[in-house]
């Protein structure tokens, strides 16, 4: 969860009181926040022979990104606490009555295809609001904008600039400006090398450096107002003194630039000359059609049920004793006119994280009290669990290879490319593994396909043990799957490896044999002498198999019939010298691995 630190003389005054330090603990812990550390209790740094003002170090839950500044903290412990209504959001129209444009156009849909943007007119900032405004900022592109490769913010003098706004992309060599808190014009290419060795911009670099293009929001005299998600013109600079804001937006994610266009402008409309005003931005975008006004502010509406929110929380609460905590919530209810049993609630712009009738739940539960809320053992609505079948099955199957004398191991599930293909003596179609598009070392290239690179490199760190090693492994690959919304799929196998200075193939044969008479599958046989038929609906059987992972005529597919149908679910044999020699192995290595999912 994100701490955010905000000055202690500062909350209080907005909060209207003075609390100590374990008063407002209280009151943080019955809002479901936790303050964590008061610095007024400890020895603070003196700075400029000044010692630093006490500070309230506030964990914020991961889900309210408008809480993430003093003024909405402030603004929900008020409301919280009775003393102000929840705020009433307005769009409203500029003085000269002619509402600013900002035109995207189609290049930017290959690098940034998203853009909004909003206007706070005679904004009254100080030194302490100016800086909250660039700290909410700071902690919405770390957090809801995932380090700008999402969203990127950018904030400007409006007096400074003139609409209609253009959103485009251009080639690096076109856009020229001053960097923000440069002196020189550059040229974004210079640019970009710049700002290479600066702390804090080289991390964003990397958003747009491999494009051909770059985004740039102009004004109707191309003046450049900002390159997301980079860096702001220095012609642009908002200071304390600025009266008009222009916001501009602009995200590869279209909710999460709706979620923190409204979030920035409703936190800080609160000091515009009308409170909670904001003035509307045009967007044209007739490529794509999202041409729209934004933002907007208007709240969700829907419904929650009266005894889903009694059966939760263990109450007998009246739709008007919720509607009440569901304003002290920041919410707006009344009681259904189409059921005795809904209520009609308004969500705030600002809580994006309300998605369903629980969450709505959880704050009416919040509102009344947790500490109120009765206690019964056991619950009213409890419940046993149950293992998942392919869970269930895998206790199973691991219990039996460890009953017959076999370690487990537990490998990462990510491998190398060589490791998961050449090492195997296997062929990479491009249609089988998940690759990950930004490895961070060599060694976690690709999703595995096979549980084999983990045992085989198992083995290799713990070669100095004594032989025979014996270990297994119950587990998933993954594989990729086109036709499934996630363009992939998980796939539960058993995958055991013998290490010795004999082959070890009949140990490996028999554990496998062991798996499958535990499993109640038949083994059905046709050599001379021996009559083996499958019993009830299962029953398998092996046949040699041309494998280059394994030696040649020492190794054999497993063939699986259920209800009339066959399946291939596995193979083992010795494994090749060339794979023995990839992963410096000097012993003989047999192994087994076969899907286990068949069998649910």
């Amino acid at each position: 969860m994100p701490t955010i630190g905000v000055d202690k003389a500062a909350l209080f005054k907005a909060l209207g009181q003075e609390y100590t330090t374990d008063e407002f603990d209280d009151l943080c812990f019955e809002f479901g926040i936790e303050l964590d550390e008061d610095t007024s209790i400890t020895e603070r740094p003196v700075v400029n022979g000044k010692q630093e003002s006490a500070q309230l170090k506030i964990e914020i839950p991961a889900n309210r990104y408008d809480m993430l500044c003093i003024e909405g903290i402030s603004l929900m412990l008020n409301i919280f606490n009775g003393k102000t209504p929840s705020p009433h959001y307005r769009l409203v129209a500029p003085p000269n009555g002619k509402i600013q444009t900002m035109t995207i156009a189609k290049e930017t849909m290959s690098v940034r295809p998203y853009a909004a943007g909003a206007i706070l007119r005679n904004v009254s900032f100080t030194q302490a609001r100016y800086e909250s405004f660039i700290a909410l900022q700071d902690k919405l592109h770390q957090n809801l904008a995932r380090q700008r490769t999402l969203v990127a913010i950018g904030t400007h003098d409006l007096d400074t600039i003139k609409g209609p706004f253009t959103y485009e992309a251009l080639l690096p060599e076109e856009i020229k400006f001053v960097p923000l808190n440069q002196t020189k014009k550059m040229n974004a290419v210079e640019m970009m090398k710049f700002y290479e060795t600066d702390k804090n911009l080289s991390r964003y670099l990397h958003i747009i450096k491999g494009s051909p293009v770059y985004p740039v929001i102009l004004d109707a005299n191309r003046t450049v107002c900002s390159m997301p998600p980079i860096i702001n013109s220095n012609h642009s600079k908002i200071s304390p003194k600025t009266r008009n804001v222009f916001i501009d937006v602009t995200a590869t994610d279209r909710t999460k630039l709706e979620i923190v266009t409204n979030i920035l402008v409703a936190m800080f409309s609160q000091y515009t000359e009308e409170p909670f005003t904001v003035e509307p931005v045009q967007v044209v975008s007739k490529h794509n059609n999202e041409s729209r006004q934004v933002p907007d502010l208007t709240p969700r509406e829907t419904e929650v049920e009266i005894s889903y929110i009694n059966d939760c929380c263990g109450l007998s609460l009246s739709a008007e004793e919720i509607c009440k905590l569901l304003m002290r919530m920041s919410y707006s209810a009344t009681p259904s006119k189409s059921s005795r049993n809904l209520i009609d609630v308004s969500i705030p712009p600002t809580r994006a994280d309300v998605l369903h009738q629980c969450d709505i739940m959880e704050d009416v539960a919040i509102a009344y009290g947790f500490n109120r809320l009765p206690r019964s053992f056991p619950s009213k609505s409890g419940t046993v669990a149950q293992p998942l079948m392919i869970n269930k099955l895998s206790d199973i199957v691991r219990l039996e290879a460890a009953m017959a004398g076999w370690s487990e191991v537990m490998p990462l599930i990510l491998c190398s490319h060589n490791e998961n293909f050449a090492w195997l003596n296997r062929k990479d179609d491009g249609k089988t593994a998940v690759k990950l598009a930004n490895p961070k070392t060599v060694e976690y290239q690709v999703v595995r396909t096979s549980l084999l690179p983990g045992l085989l490199k198992t083995i290799r760190e713990n070669k100095h043990h004594s032989v025979p090693i014996k270990i297994f492994e119950v587990s998933d690959v993954a594989f990729k799957d086109m036709s499934l919304e996630r363009k992939s799929r998980n796939e539960r196998h058993f995958g055991a490896a013998w290490y010795g200075k004999t082959s070890g193939f009949e140990v490996v044969h028999g554990l496998m044999d062991r798996i499958m008479l535990m499993l109640k599958s038949a083994f059905i046989t046709s050599e001379e002498g021996l009559e083996g038929h499958g019993s009830g609906d299962s029953s398998y059987w092996i046949e040699e198999v041309d494998d280059p992972t394994f030696f040649e005529g020492h190794s054999a597919a497993i063939h699986v019939k259920f209800n009339g149908k066959e399946h291939v679910i596995g193979v083992f044999g010795i494994l090749h010298p060339t794979v023995l020699d990839n992963y410096e192995l000097r012993y003989p290595v047999s192994t087994l691995e076969m899907n286990i999912e068949v069998f649910l």
